[in-house]
């Protein structure tokens, strides 16, 4: 069975850091795509940051430049580093697998709340 575990959620104040990180079990892990989605209460689901097979990255526009996307092959976990976070970051974040085939697996979640 596929499981993706997120941790490194948490409260932090405006400007500050946080690195998520997604386990996943139960898989290849080299033959997925992996991605971060975010949710806010009242708002669609929306992507955040991609990363392939081959490590090609992309990153929503409110992402980019402040948010790097990652993955270690070795420890089947990817990371979003998250910089100069803002309010508008405040979402829940889910952790997505793609497998080359086809087919989408996801997280529970883990809550980033942006507060001062």
């Amino acid at each position: 069975q596929v499981q993706l575990e997120e941790s490194g959620g948490g409260l932090v104040q405006p400007g500050g850091s946080l690195r998520l990180s997604c386990v996943a079990s139960g898989i290849i892990f080299n033959l997925y795509h992996m991605a971060w989605y975010r949710q806010a209460p009242g708002k669609q689901r929306e992507l955040v940051a991609i990363i392939g097979r081959g490590g090609d990255r992309d990153y929503s526009n409110s992402a980019r430049g402040r948010f790097t996307i990652d993955r270690d092959n070795a420890k089947n976990t990817m990371y979003l580093q998250m910089n100069s976070l803002n309010a508008g970051d405040t979402a829940t974040y889910y952790c997505l697998a793609r497998k080359w085939t086809g087919g989408d697996s996801w997280g529970q979640g883990i809550q980033v709340t942006v507060s001062s």
